[in-house]
């Protein structure tokens, strides 16, 4: 099939990149010329890993391309996805939808009949009626079908995320745009995985309730944590013991700094407004987002505390800066509200991250990036943490209680076990044990 991805960057780089893997003829589209060059040139606009390799073997093979000329790449396509940015408004926290309005548009100039339109960015339900209806302004003739297909993918491990997906949903109630869809998804029908038919409207709001239902996991874990650390019980055993519960399950109960990324904290208050805008309040997620904020300052705080609780003139050294590991972003990442309250209370700030260090220093230049872990605690009166990449979950504690001035060590992520901190000679914290 003949595919067009509006919006090449972290969801339409991937998504184009594993649909040209799956055999269909993908154009992913940008409006920045600069960009479009380095994909030419096989230079990636972020890092997730096997990402290159895989654009690589689809632009050799002649499968996949890169283009700003929209209208060229959308002609004859049977499939057009609209994956464009949909950032937090400014001021009130609704989602931008500046991005996926103005594509539409230009979309609608340029199709042909039987074409399907496919929001694959994440809307605020209603979404798919307003682009519906720009397209139909444009071309009120036109026979064509908008579709919502959310996106599902972990940064990190989006290219296995989309091969091997728990499901995929489609919203429409059209058959014959059904079958266009079933068409794109066929190769994943070898690995059985559910395609979920809705309506659009559901299809919409299902994404939304999805991240909410996980950053409401992770807020409970940690919250749980706290309470742990007050009554000497252990998070881990806690965390272990409710996952066991097959209505539960294990994942997103690991205790930390709190969530961030590019899904979780814009979703979660475009739901918020989208309810309130509607009279139906979401409580549970305003406590949410709520806890969420103030939980990344507090762990700051509870650096501060390790030191004495006077910071004024001590080094500290934070291991990790992304949200997570095995990417570059640093959207809301939890590093940055932690950065700032060690800076409030006097603390000299060094960092090291594998991959994330660039994109850092654009938001945290008062934070002296280092080329290793070590470098980052020479002299350190304290080290941090903040991020579980691969790289921290087997340092040489000895080696590095040598290298520092101080002998505190804040594991917020619990990567290690308190006897192994104290074994090495720290002053050793960790989140709910």
């Amino acid at each position: 099939m003949k595919i067009a991805m509006i919006g090449s960057g972290y969801v339409g780089l991937v998504s184009g990149a594993c649909f040209a893997d799956f055999g269909h003829d993908v154009v992913c589209v940008d409006k920045d010329q600069s960009k479009i060059d380095r994909l030419n040139a096989n230079i990636m606009p972020i890092y997730e890993p096997g990402l290159a390799a895989l654009v690589k073997t689809n632009v050799d093979a002649g499968r996949l391309s890169f283009s700003i000329d929209l209208e060229a790449s959308v002609k004859d396509c049977d499939a057009v996805f609209i994956a464009v940015g949909t950032p937090s408004r400014r001021g009130d926290g609704h989602a931008d939808l500046s991005y996926v309005y103005a594509a539409a548009k230009e979309i609608g100039e340029a199709i042909g009949p039987k074409t399907v339109v496919v929001t694959k960015s994440t809307v605020p339900v209603g979404t798919g009626d307003e682009v519906e209806r720009i397209i139909r302004d444009v071309r009120p003739d036109l026979e064509f079908e908008v579709v919502s297909n959310p996106e599902f993918l972990r940064e990190g491990a989006a290219i296995g995320d989309f091969k091997r997906p728990d499901r995929i949903v489609v919203g429409t109630d059209i058959e014959w745009a059904r079958e266009v869809m079933r068409a794109v998804y066929r190769p994943l029908f070898l690995n059985e995985s559910p395609i979920l038919f809705t309506s659009r409207r559901s299809s919409e709001l299902i994404k939304y309730a999805a991240n909410a239902f996980l950053a409401t996991k992770i807020t409970f874990i940690n919250e749980m944590a706290d309470l742990c650390e007050k009554l000497g019980a252990n998070v881990q055993d806690v965390s272990r013991g409710i996952g066991l519960d097959n209505r539960i399950g294990s994942k997103f109960l690991h205790a930390g700094p709190g969530y961030g990324g590019s899904c979780f904290p814009k979703d979660t208050l475009a739901l918020l407004k989208t309810a309130q805008d509607n009279d139906t309040p979401v409580r549970i997620v305003e406590a949410v987002v709520q806890a969420n904020d103030l939980r990344k300052r507090a762990m700051g705080r509870k650096i501060v505390n390790a030191l004495g609780g006077d910071a004024r003139g001590k080094k500290v050294a934070l291991f990790g800066l992304t949200f997570k590991p095995n990417t570059d972003d640093m959207r809301d990442a939890p590093s940055i509200a932690i950065v700032q309250t060690l800076i409030d209370a006097g603390a000299e700030v060094y960092a090291h991250d594998p991959e994330g260090m660039e994109e850092a220093a654009k938001i945290l230049p008062q934070v002296k990036m280092t080329d290793s872990a070590y470098t980052a605690a020479e002299g350190a009166d304290a080290v941090a943490i903040v991020t579980e990449w691969d790289a921290y979950r087997a340092l040489d504690l000895a080696k590095l209680k040598a290298v520092m001035a101080g002998d505190v060590l804040v594991d917020l992520r619990n990567i290690y076990r308190p006897e192994e901190g104290a074994k090495a000679g720290f002053d050793y914290y960790s989140v709910g044990r």
